[in-house]
């Protein structure tokens, strides 16, 4: 099944690896065959991804982006899941479906579900204070 794409003036993204940037006025993109991509707002670059649960989506977007290296990236990604969890058991839920998406090997969906990681630390670090 294709894939749509609409991009807006400046606006950016990666497609399997490549970063581009739509010069010009709103553009329509169809990925006919399977490909990596990630609109610039679901991105995050190492200097954003600084906290545990920024880093377990980063290392899963790495290894997403990059298959060539995904061995690499997943090591890091489980090694920061599992840390997250030490000090957020009550995150297991979502770590489950994250961790049947990867195994499933579909990293994108994990990305979703990591995307609400970042939420529950963010609650988490609200009620603390």
């Amino acid at each position: 099944m294709p894939l749509k794409l609409s991009v807006g003036k400046g606006e950016r993204f990666i497609v399997n690896g490549a970063a581009i940037r739509n010069d010009g006025d709103t553009a329509e993109l169809v990925f006919e065959n399977q490909a990596h991509v990630l609109r610039q707002k679901d991105v995050l670059t190492a200097e954003t991804a600084s906290t545990p649960a920024a880093r377990v989506y980063f290392s899963l977007q790495c290894a997403y982006l990059f298959p060539d290296k995904a061995e690499h990236y997943l090591n890091h990604f489980k090694r920061f899941l599992s840390e997250y969890l030490e000090a957020g058991p009550s995150a297991q839920p979502i770590a489950d479906e994250i961790m049947e998406n990867v195994h499933d090997d579909r990293l994108y969906q994990g990305l979703k579900a990591c995307s609400r990681l970042i939420v529950h630390e963010h609650e988490a670090l609200t009620n603390v204070a």
